[in-house]
Parts: C-alpha cells; structure tokens; sequence
C-alpha cells in the first residue's frame, strides 16, 4: 500500500507558502482531479458502457467528433462551472467560450481545455488524456468573454494533464516545478509518484508523424534526416523515432525519459500555421515542459511567449530536451 502524499495534501502544502490565498484555487484543482476521476472511469469503461466509435458530427476545429470527446466535455464542464471558482471555460470542443450559468457563482479564475487528446486511438485502446490550463480572469467575478482568455502562456497559473493509460496519472506545474500522480483506483486518490520531473537535456529520441515528410520545412527536414543518418552522420550518434498521435502519450514520455517532439508548420495545408492549439495543447504543454527543464519554440520564438489571436488559434509545436530544440532553432535561425 502507497501512504505518501496525496494530491490534496500537496496543493494545501503549496497553498500554505502563497501569502492571502484563500483556498479557491486548492478547490478548483480538487474538481479539475473529480474530473479527471470520472473521464478515468469512461475511458476505461469503453465499449462495456457503448462510449466507443465517431459521431455524426465536427468539432469547430473540422475534425470528426468521437462519442468521447462529447461525454468527456460535459464532464469538465459539469464539474466544474458550479462551484464559484470560474468566471468561464472554453474547450477544443466548444465554438465558444462557455459562460457559467446564471445559477451559479462567478469566480476569479479562467479554465482551458482539450478534454480527449488523441480521442482518433479510443477505438485501438492507445492512451490518451486531457490536457488543462488556468488563467487568472483579468476581471474577476465578472462573466468572461473571449478576449479575457487570449493571454500569452506566460499567464498561465497552472498547467496540467491526465495520462488514461495502464494507470491514471495527474502532471502538473504551479510555476515552480513538475509533479506527476498516479491514481490509487481503490481508495480513490491521486498520490505523489513523480516528484520534480526533469527533462534530460541529451536525447537519442524524437517523435514526429513522417507521413507528412514531403510537407516539411527544410530545417525540420534537416534535422530529421540528421537524425536519421545515425553514427555516420553529422549528429554522430543513432536515434530513435517515435509516434503515437496522441500529444499527451508523447510529452509523458520526453518526462519520464527525454526526447523532442515536433508537429512542426508544413506546406500541406498553408492556410493553416500548424496542427496543435496554442490554448489549450500548446501553451500547458509548453510550461509543463519548461518547468521540468526542456524547452519549446515554434521554431522561431518562444511558445509562452506568444500574444494569442483566437480562441482556437493554431502554431507549430517543438519541445523537448532542450539541448535538441534549440539544435532545432538554430536551423530554422540559418535557413
């Protein structure tokens, strides 16, 4: 049996060391960890509850709706908007900001989501997870409107995913660290399995979908063909190619072990920048990653560093061991 400390204890422990904090945001990441419960129990539950298979629907991204990806964001939404902590939410899912209802009380703190990250691997049993974000609200207690969220990642008070895979695991940053927690199924609890989470610097690992080879810029081009010229080439040393398409299956990984991940701007689509979500992949993503030592850049400039335009805004996405994104960067710098 594991004793150690619960995710509960850890956020009071945090709490006790911020001078005038009133507990609201202790409260609000206790509902974002019943949240996560639940979404745990559905995913795993799958086809024995009929959650399994595509809607006949598109999300405002254009993307094929899975039965999941609408149970999983009435979850987030449900558990938390009731509570007083938000003054809104806004999701991969949803058009719009989601506004809390006039029955409930506004608070000071702003939540983004992608509730189902990799929700395409449901069907084949590949993990997947949900990604999270707070912002402070820059008027609280007030109704918040789309302009409240497009804050640059630097904002973010918090950063966080859940892992749905052989366990449930819970990673975040508070701004000063990484801590990851494994859910204890039968007493309910998440307890603290992963202190301090570092990234290594060095990598013999990098993950990136090659299909799209032919689209690529040429110094992610480049780097890849670097990479993949092992001991005989430049980079003098092999490396190991990774994809899962699944965002928060590959940052869990480059965590626990090192690598760089890139879903990098292309040629394939022009109109669009990139493939991931500043808000809610890139921007918690970006700080988990940093606070645990890597780095990420969209090949040009900082990831936490960008003003967001929209709601659903896209940017190319390379993180990592800082030592192989800023190898990156140089290429993108030279070319």
């Amino acid at each position: 049996m594991h004793t150690g400390t619960t995710l509960t204890q850890f956020i009071i422990e945090e709490q006790r060391h911020i001078a005038g904090a009133t507990g609201d945001f202790t409260a609000l990441l206790n509902d974002l960890a019943t949240a996560i419960k639940v979404i745990s129990n559905a995913v795993n539950k799958g086809a024995l509850i009929g959650t399994m298979g595509a809607l006949d629907s598109q999300n405002i991204q254009g993307e094929t709706q899975k039965k999941l990806d609408v149970i999983t964001n009435e979850i987030m939404i449900r558990t938390n908007e009731w509570a007083g902590h938000l003054a809104g939410m806004a999701s991969e899912e949803m058009d719009e900001v989601y506004a809390i209802p006039k029955q409930y009380p506004l608070g000071k703190y702003l939540l983004v989501f992608d509730p189902l990250d990799g929700s395409s691997n449901v069907d084949i049993n590949i993990s997947v997870g949900t990604i999270f974000s707070i912002l402070r609200a820059p008027v609280p207690n007030r109704v918040a409107a789309m302009a409240d969220f497009l804050q640059p990642g630097t904002q973010q008070v918090c950063a966080g995913y859940a892992l749905y895979g052989s366990s449930t695991m819970l990673v975040l940053t508070m701004g000063h660290g990484v801590n990851g927690f494994t859910l204890d199924r039968e007493v309910g609890e998440f307890l603290l399995t992963h202190p301090d989470m570092k990234v290594p610097e060095e990598t013999k690992e990098f993950a990136i979908n090659a299909s799209n080879r032919r689209f690529w810029e040429p110094p992610v081009a480049r780097y890849v063909e670097e990479c993949l010229a092992g001991t005989e080439g430049p980079r003098g040393k092999d490396f190991n190619m990774r994809w899962v398409a699944s965002m928060v299956a590959e940052v869990h990984r480059i965590l626990t072990r090192g690598g760089v991940f890139m879903y990098p701007r292309d040629t394939k689509d022009p109109s669009k920048p990139g493939k991931l979500r500043l808000l809610y992949e890139a921007n918690p993503m970006s700080m988990i990653v940093e606070q645990a030592g890597g780095a990420s850049s969209t090949g040009h400039e900082r990831i936490l560093d960008l003003q967001p335009e929209g709601l659903h805004q896209r940017v190319p996405v390379i993180l990592g061991s800082k030592n192989e994104v800023e190898t990156i960067v140089s290429y993108h710098k030279a070319a």
